[in-house]
């Protein structure tokens, strides 16, 4: 009769948050416990839920049971399929409450987000530098570094940015 109610009587002490079964109250918890109970025996990962080292496993097996039926893609977890069928119907169903502008998954909402908060999370820890996605900290940093990851497979140039070696290239058409 649970399953039918909105009757929620399993209550989380640290947060308050509420839950049907008390399975799921004991998943919740391991947020604040920081309880990882579900290792990988192959690399040092560990999962507080067993559906997530099933599906950290499939990285190294290499599995992707889940195939899209339009242009037979595969996939590691059905929500990444999910995510793809997107491309082919154009669905976007997160929409920005501050500009309307919509997007096909929800993290990119949230990238998008940033834009209008000005919220810059990921900051450099030689210097005061901070950014608003974690690729652009990626590329600051090699200017403290001195990468230059991108090759030119013509002459002995380098480059810390790819678009800097895509016009790099183009001096030698």
């Amino acid at each position: 009769m649970q399953k039918h109610t909105e009757d929620k009587p399993y209550s989380c002490e640290v947060c308050g948050s509420t839950f049907k079964r008390k399975s799921a109250l004991v998943v919740h918890i391991r947020i604040h416990t920081g309880e990882k109970p579900y290792s990988c025996k192959i690399c040092t990962a560990s999962f507080s839920q067993k559906i997530g080292l099933v599906k950290h496993i499939r990285v190294h097996t290499g599995e992707k049971p889940y195939s899209c039926n339009v242009c037979a893609s595969t996939f590691r977890t059905s929500s990444h399929l999910v995510e793809h069928i997107r491309t082919h119907t154009g669905e976007k169903p997160y929409s920005c409450k501050v500009c309307g502008s919509c997007f096909n998954q929800n993290s990119k909402l949230l990238r998008h987000m940033r834009t209008h908060s000005g919220e810059k999370p990921y900051s450099c820890n030689v210097c005061a530098a901070s950014f608003s996605e974690n690729g652009n900290l990626v590329t600051h940093m090699r200017t403290h570094s001195g990468e230059k990851p991108f090759s030119c497979t013509i002459c002995d140039a380098s480059f810390s940015q790819k678009g800097n070696l895509v016009k790099h290239m183009r001096l030698h058409t």
